[in-house]
């Protein structure tokens, strides 16, 4: 396992984080603290949560793992989403941050947070406000760095003005959904994220599953994350013409490597530029494993560019448009 720094701070993480989302649910307790037993062998050091995952039980269960080696791990969580009935109980109000952050530490059973990430940008309150109450949650010490996830370019570009002008701390990751079949952060996130030095934690790095390579050409599952009618990896997103060449792709060079389609997915992102640590989950030990065998090896070149041009974006305006004035020397 190779170690990066997380965006504009000194945070060492493992290229590969875990992400816990079924940990409580999908993944039973049992499982779900072997997965985190296996990865911290492995020297994985970045797990990633959320208050809002199983209602607060993914939180519970990585306490549990880790409660003995509780330095040795970069722990993540996430505030923003609903958390119960009251009018309050919702957001990034300097109210929410404050009883959330308190309610996860208990969860977690520890006294601070690696990183703390707003989830999703939330429109009724100041980002000001927000920022500010983040700041005092690490001179505090509830907190060691702030993160996003899920932002608009103006969103991020934003904040980190805010917190520049107002000397707050500011966010060193965000993280977004991005793939080989979601690249959509390609058209002005990611350029933000290198200018800026921002690290990218992608979620859904294989897609919601589809980069696993079991689908097949409009044959739509009838269980599992592309069986849902919402959502991002829903089948009517990942059933067009484009994702099949792409997949198509990604098993050629998994056959000629002896490679899965899924560790191929996954090494892709981990030589892409502005990348930090792909998060990946697993609901079986099974899948646990077969992520795993990500590391330890690299793509060709040839093998690396032939997976970046299949998945690319249109070549857009405003793209487009300035190609045409990029200067070199």
């Amino acid at each position: 396992m190779e170690y990066r720094i997380l965006g504009r701070s000194g945070l060492a993480v493992s290229e590969l984080c875990l992400g816990t989302m079924t940990f409580g649910n999908a993944t039973n307790e049992a499982d779900s603290l072997r997965m985190i037993d296996r990865f911290l062998e492995l020297g994985g050091n970045f797990i990633d949560t959320a208050n809002v995952y199983v209602n607060g039980k993914s939180e519970e269960i990585v306490g549990k793992a880790i409660k003995s080696r509780r330095s040795d791990v970069v722990l993540a969580t996430k505030v923003r989403m609903r958390m119960g009935p009251g009018v309050n109980q919702i957001g990034v109000s300097r109210k929410h941050i404050m009883d959330s952050i308190d309610d996860s530490l208990r969860r977690l059973g520890t006294d601070y947070i690696d990183l703390y990430q707003v989830h999703v940008w939330d429109n009724l309150t100041p980002i000001e406000e927000t920022l500010r109450a983040l700041d005092d949650l690490i001179t505090a010490g509830k907190v060691r760095y702030i993160g996003c996830s899920n932002f608009l370019a103006w969103q991020l570009m934003k904040s980190l003005s805010i917190s520049d002008y107002r000397r707050y701390a500011r966010f060193i990751s965000i993280q977004p959904q991005y793939s080989l079949v979601n690249r959509e952060m390609d058209r002005e996130v990611m350029s933000l994220c290198l200018e800026e030095n921002v690290g990218v934690i992608p979620w859904s790095p294989l897609g919601g599953g589809f980069l696993s390579g079991k689908y097949e050409r409009d044959q739509e599952p009838a269980e599992g994350r592309l069986a849902t009618k919402t959502g991002e990896s829903r089948w009517e997103l990942r059933n067009t013409e484009k994702n099949f060449q792409i997949i198509a792709e990604v098993k050629r060079i998994a056959k000629k490597r002896d490679k899965t389609p899924a560790q191929v997915a996954l090494n892709w992102l981990l030589s892409k530029q502005g990348i930090t640590s792909p998060i990946f989950g697993a609901r079986t030990l099974e899948q646990f494993e077969e992520n795993m065998g990500a590391v330890g090896w690299r793509l060709s070149d040839e093998e690396w560019h032939a997976l970046d041009a299949v998945s690319a974006l249109p070549n857009e305006y405003p793209n487009r448009f300035l190609q045409k004035f990029r200067r070199e020397l």
